[in-house]
């Protein structure tokens, strides 16, 4: 905003437009655009816009959404086909939404009766415990940095928050899934499965862009048992045990950095044998983590096969991320490619997807979109009364 007020205040003062456009390297299409601003709205247009769209897409405005609500009450035993057309009649300068979209509505307002539907299993947030080892794990990359080589080095490492022992510590050429996947399978191979793993919202543990921003490993996370815990965004502190271990490990390994990734992995293997079995904890009573932790009762054993009793069929997600059902195509999620899923229809021309205990959303066939319901690895949103 200071550069603009500078901008605007030379202009004022009888400067050229294109010689001050030339100063600050703008164009004086931009230039133009901030005194328009200027002109309509005063110093109050010189601030910084808000680049957020102003609704989400398949986001339903509030008052039609109310309306969805209104007509359900008037008719209680009609549903979401119904409830549309009566909608698009009453209210013909209305946008006409999709019939799933209806049902989600009707759904989150609690006016849809669910026949043996499961409840979601993750816990999202508020975040869990963890008192005994094995419970919680909590997984983080320390960031990057650069070896005497000029290469950059990502740690991931995976930590018991119960115990604080350090897991897994792998000098990593890139945060991509594929290293991901391979350090977690050795790890669960050698000390068993943990109840949940607790992350931030970054790759490879969340997609912002996918479907409940998981990601494909987080996916298989949830096929092998493991609940996902993620902390806030900028709220660090949430995973604050993780984070004061990676003070440490960045002052005893990476100052100086190693020459090459083989002797930065020497040192995070030598740091990892004195931080378990050498170094006491205070919080320990002094203890070593490695005389708190122990491996996990629950071995690794690959991925188990998925079952859905309770749905009409069980669908394979395509390599694209969509479900082909009834010679339909819904796209899904690329994070759910090769998973198997559940579809069951719940009301006329009206499907509800499951994965695993997971409820994702309704489709219909008529706009084969899928609508996606309340995010269940995320913070609890409770629907608005009805009107």
């Amino acid at each position: 905003m200071e550069e603009r007020l500078k901008f605007i205040a030379r202009l004022l003062d009888g400067e050229k437009m294109a010689v001050l456009c030339r100063e600050f390297d703008i164009s004086r299409k931009t230039g133009y655009r901030i005194l328009t601003r200027y002109n309509d709205s005063g110093l109050e247009g010189l601030t910084d816009r808000s680049r957020r769209p102003y609704r989400h897409a398949n986001q339903l405005p509030f008052q039609i959404e109310k309306l969805i609500v209104r007509l359900k009450q008037d008719k209680p035993t009609w549903g979401a086909p119904k409830i549309r057309e009566r909608l698009a009649r009453l209210y013909r300068d209305v946008h006409r939404p999709a019939i799933s979209t209806v049902h989600a509505v009707l759904d989150r307002h609690g006016m849809v009766e669910h026949r043996k539907r499961r409840r979601n299993r993750a816990t999202g947030t508020p975040l869990s415990n963890g008192y005994r080892p094995n419970d919680l794990w909590c997984a983080d990359y320390k960031g990057e940095f650069m070896l005497a080589d000029r290469r950059y080095c990502y740690p991931l490492t995976i930590t018991d928050f119960a115990s604080r022992y350090l897991i897994a510590c792998e000098a990593l050429s890139t945060t991509k899934g594929a290293y991901a996947f391979t350090v977690f399978e050795s790890v669960f191979k050698e000390f068993g499965l943990p109840g949940a793993i607790r992350t931030d919202n970054g790759v490879p543990f969340a997609s912002p862009n996918a479907l409940f921003n998981l990601s494909k490993l987080s996916v298989w996370w949830l096929r092998l048992g493991i609940d996902i815990e993620r902390i806030k965004p900028g709220c660090p502190q949430q995973n604050g045990r993780h984070e004061r271990m990676h003070l440490t490990l960045k002052k005893e390994t990476t100052k100086p950095a190693g020459a090459n990734f083989l002797q930065q992995q020497a040192r995070f293997d030598n740091f990892i044998d004195e931080f378990n079995s050498e170094r006491p904890h205070q919080a320990l009573g002094m203890d070593c983590p490695a005389e708190r932790y122990q491996p996990s009762t629950r071995p690794y054993a690959g991925l188990p096969d998925l079952a859905y009793p309770f749905h009409d069929k069980a669908v394979t997600v395509t390599t694209c991320g969509r479900i082909c059902y009834n010679r339909k195509k819904i796209n899904l999620s690329l994070v759910f490619a090769g998973q198997t899923v559940g579809i069951k229809q719940v009301e006329d021309h009206i499907w509800l997807t499951s994965f695993m205990d997971y409820d994702l959303g309704y489709f219909d066939d008529e706009t084969c979109r899928l609508e996606p319901l309340q995010n269940p690895f995320g913070p609890k949103v409770l629907p608005m009364s009805p009107v």
